[in-house]
């Protein structure tokens, strides 16, 4: 791969965990077919397009064969940049077409449902799975015709990169997990936090507790944490989801699984993004309506002055403090919340598919405001509800 100048740096893309693995498997693939591992490989992504990758440590010999590829996450902050992506491969002689999965040390175990990988397996995403099979028999397909093959995938130091995602929650341990629907990193993708939101959201809805407690980060899920579990002291950590900016997935989800309570847990500023419409409410995307803070204000009965301020002011939290100020805290940031109900709750929006709990917290992490909608409406739940595949917000793969 060519080094792109330093002008072109923060725009590099990279590979994949499941790319890098499928290039080692391919070189590895070829030392069973030919006797000698290749020290470069073309491989197929999955996005149908093909890519020469580096291979390190490789060996072959008595039905077995040793490959690994150094992964490279371009400009992307990935925690498993640089990550030896290693597989070991061990022919399953008179097993024609066969590829069986083990998890090798570094790659985590599944050990919930809701992650449409089974449980007791290795956390290996079913599109990688694909592209590893295929890059296997294209590799050697005389060989595979007539044979198996078990494939392990290592990555050493994967229990360490794991800390740094959401695999635990999701009930994957002991390691990464091997990701990637198109084989290419995009440089501060969202696509994999978009994914694990999902992702979830539908381990949630197996958990047995029928809700989904969703928040925008970790301030707001140690606050829900706090008072759900002071409430309910069963409830297991898979029923908080911290959906970060994406609320219409996570909502959307919650919908496809039939859930019916979702709790919202949220500080003024996303609170009013939410009241005045906005389902992704980063803050490149859209900004805070000042005019309905004060609108929210005046139905309360502040002064116009104090509105006015309100209005002018450049953030939300401005008139959250000042209604505080004023002794109309707790009926400004209730008013709100019923607003973010009143807009989430409309017949052209989700209506009553779900029941909706508004949990709001100043900036302290204090408890402000807890509005219920009305209970959700009985409805079916569709046969096809809910996706499957694997993600972890800190490996931004696609």
């Amino acid at each position: 791969m060519k080094e792109k100048s330093a002008t072109e740096r923060g725009t590099r893309t990279g590979f994949t965990t499941g790319a890098c693995s499928a290039a080692a498997a391919r070189a590895a693939m070829l030392g069973l077919a030919t006797g000698s591992v290749p020290e470069q490989v073309e491989a197929l992504l999955p996005n149908g397009s093909r890519v020469t990758f580096a291979v390190h440590d490789g060996r072959c010999g008595e039905g077995r064969a040793h490959a690994m590829v150094v992964k490279f996450a371009g400009d992307d902050p990935d925690c498993t940049d640089g990550a030896h992506m290693t597989v070991d491969l061990r022919l399953l002689p008179g097993q024609g077409g066969t590829v069986a999965w083990v998890a090798g040390d570094g790659v985590g175990t599944v050990t919930m449902k809701g992650l449409g990988l089974e449980v007791g397996g290795p956390a290996i995403n079913p599109v990688p799975r694909k592209n590893i099979a295929d890059n296997l028999r294209e590799a050697a397909p005389d060989l595979m015709a007539d044979h198996g093959v078990e494939v392990t995938i290592s990555v050493p130091d994967g229990q360490v990169m794991a800390k740094k995602t959401t695999n635990a929650r999701l009930g994957i341990l002991g390691g990464i997990s091997i990701l990637g629907t198109t084989g290419i990193v995009k440089p501060y993708s969202t696509a994999a936090w978009r994914a694990s939101v999902v992702q979830g959201v539908q381990v949630a809805s197996t958990a047995g507790h029928g809700m989904v407690a969703l928040t925008t980060g970790g301030r707001t899920e140690t606050f829900a944490m706090a008072t759900l579990r002071g409430e309910r002291p069963d409830l297991p950590a898979a029923c908080f989801v911290q959906m970060g900016d994406f609320l219409r997935y996570a909502l959307d989800e919650a919908v496809a699984q039939g859930i019916g309570l979702v709790v919202l847990a949220v500080m003024v500023g996303k609170l009013t993004k939410i009241a005045q419409g906005e389902t992704i409410t980063h803050a490149n995307r859209s900004e805070v309506d000042t005019d309905l803070v004060a609108e929210i204000g005046r139905r309360i009965g502040a002064s116009a002055e104090d509105c006015a301020a309100m209005a002018a002011a450049e953030t939300a939290r401005f008139g959250a403090e000042l209604m505080v100020e004023r002794g109309l805290g707790e009926a400004f940031h209730r008013a709100l919340a019923q607003a973010a109900i009143d807009t989430l709750t409309a017949p052209d929006r989700y209506g009553r598919t779900f029941q909706l709990r508004v949990l709001v917290c100043d900036f302290t992490g204090e408890r402000v405001a807890d509005v219920w909608s009305a209970p959700a409406l009985p409805r079916a739940r569709p046969a096809s509800a809910g996706r499957t595949g694997i993600a972890h917000i800190a490996d931004a793969e696609s």
